[in-house]
């Protein structure tokens, strides 16, 4: 919206002379007041399109269908975007078969939503020995999610955590 802002109109343009395009067949230079007077006889606005060219150039248009045309194309680019958000999933190395599948079951679900998602195996205490029980995990976390996601990169531990960032695949 701060690109219409930036248009000045009729009276609100300041060079002397302006090239005046749209109106007619081919591009003219003419004064200010030459195309302000031709914009009023249609009933219509002179609008500066392009202020920094030597000289400006304009065009007579209706400014307020202009405006609306532009504002609605803006809200529904807006409409369109989503911006991916990273859900995380935690698990622990002796968890229970169904808590693992509940688990898994959001993964899934937070995957077909849009959204990356982060795999925690959080170690406690002496856990932390025992990496391979993570890995093993994780590992059987990424055969499931195969289908529908894929590991952006290999299990990784830092510190008493190992991770795995899962990205939905592309359906193409």
């Amino acid at each position: 919206m701060n690109r219409i802002k930036e248009l000045r109109i009729n009276d609100a343009i300041r060079a002397p002379e302006i090239r005046l395009v749209g109106d007619g067949d081919d591009t003219e230079i003419l004064q200010l007041r030459d195309a302000q007077a031709r914009a009023i006889e249609k009933g219509l606005d002179l609008v500066e399109i392009s202020p920094n060219a030597k000289p400006p150039v304009c065009r007579i248009m209706n400014y307020g269908k202009y405006r609306f045309e532009q504002t609605k194309r803006e809200k529904e680019a807006r409409k369109n975007q989503r911006t991916v958000q990273l859900k995380e999933v935690k698990f622990r190395p002796n968890i229970e078969d169904n808590d693992y599948n509940t688990k898994v079951k959001n993964a899934e679900r937070f995957l077909a939503d849009g959204d990356k998602v982060k795999a925690t195996v959080m170690f406690r205490g002496r856990e932390v020995t025992h990496p391979e029980l993570g890995r093993e995990i994780l590992k059987n976390l990424t055969e499931r999610l195969a289908e529908i996601a894929v590991a952006e990169k290999a299990p990784k531990l830092e510190g008493k955590n190992m991770t795995v960032i899962f990205a939905p695949k592309q359906n193409k």
